[in-house]
């Protein structure tokens, strides 16, 4: 029973959609019982139509009302430079009324009237993944209003005298019971705001409670929750978890980020995809061939009849509805891939993608350098061992802006996890007082006196054991400056120490003692105590499964795939090398990534060979790139010539904004935030993950193919009945829902566009 309420609600839905279709179904009940009832006798004949009765007359009425609409749709279609078939469904429903085939009239009308039906049915079902984001919009938001917070406030978040970040003055206890409930049109920046368990964030804005945890899915499509600290970007569209925050809006709702989403949104449903112009092209031809044989068809026979017969078989066509479904619902399954597209152009383009370009750092390797291995000091003497060096490191680096801070923070976190579970399974590895320390039956460090000293280090007291990070110079400085002569060094044979022979030599022997890094490493020295004992060594890291989405870039057809970076030739060649780039330019400037980008997509045919250093020269023209020994192109593999070849660039910083903007398919990956790579591109990639790249490729294909197949299908099978008609084998009636069955078959045929076969 539930069902079949479930069954007639939908239909009542359908019906609101287009309301003529209901008055179309029930105009058959008059047709039926008084089609030719005549009460007022002869008085109404006229010419052509004769004397129709009441029913006929209803008929003839929704007929007009159809034909007015149609040709209205017709003119506004023209004026945007768009050609159907709509003048098909005009010429066929006037010819059954003219050859007073009423039933045949009903039919059309119901055929044009369901078909539209079903066709806001399946863009609605194909737009799900697109309208869902729009409903989920903000509309409202919570304004505090305790004293002393908000806008007029909004700078005073220094830093305190112990080196802690002061990141705001309300807290979600005091503020959870003084807020006023306002549009978020209405926020200002500066406005501190609460956001309730489970509500959306109204507003782009800096978290100014402790934690919170957000549900990023709407923005980005990562499935799992994020956890963020005080001081972070909140951006607009993010659910909040189950506890409320506090936050400062630092942008109004205008231009927050889930507005900008929303913008791209609307711009690819406004535009019209190539294949669908396509579709539209198709159009011309298939009219006059209907036209042609209805005609013949006519002329052959002398039967009018004939006329109608041939012509309800091509009206309204699949080419209506089967192409703009079938995009739709592509456009739909790249939204919930987490990829947006800013035209719908871009969907053919997409398919037809024949080298890819990347940018290193960010986009082939993950944001920020990563740490690979803790090398402890030869000689030192020391209990503490290498996660007690990156546990302590991470915690004063946590509090750093520096770009190596991020990596040694994160690997303090997996570090202190690893002690804490020794702990738990018993192993007490460190000596009073190391044994109170994290991991080490404390859960959590007590830190004080933190201390950034900018392009130098950082400085902290970790559990009340002074902790330097960063340069050695910084690392390893006494208080007389760095390694002091007469102080004695910590660090000796004997008793830990060396004798100090002068801060430059002594510099010497410590990177001697360590070793040599590689050319794509960096290092950040930790000393605790006054002793220096470590250093910790990062090195910008693909991303776990950049190898893979390349090696489906080339399964796809790709045939080159190239890095554009500024970085030096040796750590190029050394990320090109894991991940399996075909050719590498570096030490690029943007300027230069552009004359690449550009050379590669107005080339008419480009053939790319093994090169090395010494055909950069040749390799440097054909990509526009400088020539010098400082811009090394490499090649791997050898390609064929290409015709008119479509190029991807993949980005995601501020100095890749030019090249995504002149590159034939610009493609910004973000975590979810509004960046100058994004606002460039024609394509965003909202999770930040480069697997994205060859399954839109490989979507927009599908796609395509599908678009095409729906469109060929539904002509071939009208065709083919208009034939049969022109020799009488099918009747007026029939042919009409005939035809409509038509529809559906390339309605559903586009609708399979939906399908993850990917």
């Amino acid at each position: 029973m539930g069902a079949l309420i479930r069954f007639f609600i939908k239909i009542l839905d359908i019906c609101k959609l287009v309301p003529m279709l209901p008055v179309v179904v029930i105009a058959a009940i008059p047709l039926a019982l008084l089609g030719d009832w005549r009460p007022w006798g002869n008085a109404m004949a006229i010419p052509v139509l004769g004397n129709p009765g009441f029913g006929q007359w209803l008929v003839i009425a929704l007929v007009l009302i159809i034909v007015i609409d149609t040709v209205r749709g017709m003119i506004d279609d023209l004026r945007h430079g768009q050609v159907g078939v709509d003048v098909l469904a005009v010429v066929a429903i006037l010819s059954t009324v003219a050859v007073a085939e009423y039933w045949a009239s009903w039919a059309v009308t119901l055929m044009i009237t369901s078909g539209e039906a079903i066709e806001e049915y399946a863009q609605a079902k194909a737009e799900r993944s697109l309208t869902a984001l729009m409903e989920a919009a903000p509309q409202t938001a919570h304004v505090v209003n305790l004293p002393g917070v908000g806008r007029g406030f909004a700078a005073d978040k220094g830093e305190s005298s112990d080196g802690f970040r002061r990141v705001g003055l309300a807290t979600a206890a005091a503020a959870a019971h003084r807020f006023d409930t306002v549009p978020v049109e209405q926020v200002q920046l500066g406005d501190v705001l609460m956001v309730l368990p489970g509500e959306t964030v109204p507003v782009d804005g800096e978290l100014l409670s402790g934690t919170a945890t957000l549900d990023l899915s709407n923005i980005n499509g990562e499935p799992v929750p994020r956890e963020v600290f005080a001081g972070a970007r909140v951006m607009s569209g993010a659910v909040n978890g189950s506890t409320a925050l506090t936050m400062r809006a630092t942008q109004v709702a205008a231009d927050s980020q889930y507005q900008r989403i929303l913008e791209l949104v609307a711009s690819a449903q406004e535009s019209r995809p190539a294949v669908v112009k396509t579709a539209d092209r198709l159009a011309v031809p298939f009219t006059v061939l209907s036209l042609v044989i209805a005609g013949i068809a006519w002329a052959m026979s002398g039967v009018p009849t004939r006329f109608a017969q041939v012509l309800v078989l091509a009206t309204p066509c699949p080419l209506l509805i089967a192409a703009p479904v079938a995009y739709i619902a592509g456009t739909g399954r790249l939204a919930a891939a987490g990829v947006l597209i800013k035209a719908q152009d871009v969907l053919e383009n997409l398919g037809r993608v024949t080298q890819v370009f990347f940018d290193k750092t960010g986009t082939l390797t993950v944001k920020q350098p990563q740490v690979v291995r803790v090398e402890m000091l030869p000689g030192a003497t020391t209990r503490l061992n290498e996660d007690h060096v990156l546990m302590m490191a991470g915690v004063v680096e946590s509090y750093s802006v520096h770009i190596l801070s991020k990596g040694i923070a994160k690997a303090g976190v997996e570090a202190m996890a690893r002690l804490r579970q020794r702990f738990e399974d018993g192993q007490r590895l460190c000596p009073e007082p190391e044994a109170s320390w994290p991991g080490h039956g404390r859960e959590y460090p007590v830190v004080k006196n933190i201390n950034e000293d900018a392009g130098k280090g950082v400085s902290g007291e970790v559990n009340g054991h002074a902790v330097r990070v960063g340069r050695l110079s910084f690392a390893a400085a006494g208080e007389d400056g760095f390694l002091a002569a007469g102080e004695a060094d910590p660090l000796s044979p004997r008793s830990g120490q060396l004798p100090l022979r002068g801060g430059a030599q002594q510099k010497d022997d410590l990177h001697t003692r360590f070793g040599l890094l590689q050319p794509d490493e960096m290092a950040s020295y930790v000393s605790v105590d006054g002793q220096l004992i470590a250093r910790i060594v990062l090195r910008d890291v693909p991303r776990a499964n950049a190898k893979t989405a390349l090696a489906d870039l080339h399964e796809l057809g790709v045939t080159k795939l190239a890095m554009l970076t500024g970085d030096k030739r040796a750590s190029a060649e050394i990320i090109a090398n894991e991940v399996s780039i075909d050719e590498v330019h570096s030490e690029l400037f943007p300027e230069d990534k552009v004359a690449a980008v550009k050379a590669a997509t107005e080339a008419s045919a480009v053939t790319t060979g093994r090169a090395n250093h010494d055909d950069t020269n040749v390799v440097g023209a054909a990509a526009g790139v400088r020539t010098d020994d400082s811009q090394p192109s490499r090649s791997r593999y050898g390609h064929a010539a290409t015709r008119n070849p479509v190029t991807m660039m993949v980005g995601d910083g501020v100095n890749d904004a030019p090249v995504l903007a002149v590159a034939d398919i610009g493609v910004a990956m973000t975590d979810g935030t509004s960046t100058a790579a994004s606002e460039s591109a024609q394509v965003v990639i909202m999770n930040d993950n480069i697997a994205a790249v060859p399954r839109a490729i490989a979507i927009a294909r599908r796609t395509k193919r599908v678009m095409l197949q729906a469109v060929l299908a539904g002509l071939v099978l009208a065709t083919i009945g208009m034939i049969a008609a022109a020799f009488n084998l099918i009747p007026v009636v029939v042919g009409a829902f005939l035809q409509e069955a038509i529809d559906v078959v390339s309605i559903l045929w586009a609708l399979t566009a939906l399908i993850d076969r990917d």
